[in-house]
């Protein structure tokens, strides 16, 4: 079952049935900030810790829905689209992001109508011995950005974890991942601890 967003976009909750489609965009995530890198390792994260106590969202473009729906059917659906397109460019001039329609998703991921998703785990605060949500992942695909998706989905995920009961909600991130550390400091998030690593490879300091 799905419900509105955003103005021309709906979420829906996922199954474990979606692994295939959620390690997809894990290996987008990270290839975006790491090209040559190989991630087919993220299968096994995926494997490891997702489960019906990981939550997973993903977000549908509804006029591409609907287009679909109107050919199958036989019926024009040129009306529902045009409302749709009226409506997110009216969502869009609000939240101040770009008013441009998104293109088609990439051909590893048309099989879904999913354009973005959101992952969520579970994490116990180290000081107060509290259990809080904690974000695995939050990706939206490059043709649907600057809609307002990832604002909305970062509130979305929010009231879910205040409903359950969650005193705060965290994350990781990717110090050269500007865009996000942006959205995040805008959101209110601050950082709490730094995640240090020292290489053991041989050559490291030779």
């Amino acid at each position: 079952m799905s419900e509105e967003l955003l103005p021309g976009y709906t979420i829906r909750r996922g199954s474990t049935l979606d692994r295939a489609l959620l390690v997809k965009f894990m290996q987008r995530t990270y290839q975006e900030a790491f090209p040559q890198q190989d991630f087919s390792h993220l299968a096994r994260t995926v494997e490891q810790y997702f489960s019906r106590d990981t939550p997973l969202w993903w977000v549908d473009f509804v006029e591409v829905e609907q287009k679909e729906t109107g050919e199958a059917g036989g019926q024009d659906n040129s009306k529902s689209r045009s409302v749709a397109s009226e409506a997110t460019q009216s969502q869009n001039s609000k939240l101040g992001v770009s008013p441009s329609l998104p293109h088609s998703p990439p051909p590893s991921l048309r099989s879904s109508s999913a354009i973005a998703g959101l992952w969520v785990g579970n994490a116990i605060d180290q000081v107060q011995g509290d259990r809080h949500a904690h974000i695995f992942l939050l990706y939206v695909l490059p043709e649907h950005r600057r809609q307002g998706i990832g604002t909305a989905l970062m509130q979305y995920v929010e009231n879910w974890a205040r409903a359950r009961g969650d005193h705060q909600i965290g994350l990781q991130v990717f110090q050269t991942n500007t865009a996000a550390l942006n959205l995040y400091n805008q959101l209110g998030y601050e950082t709490q601890s730094l995640w240090m690593v020292k290489s053991l490879k041989p050559d490291k300091y030779d």
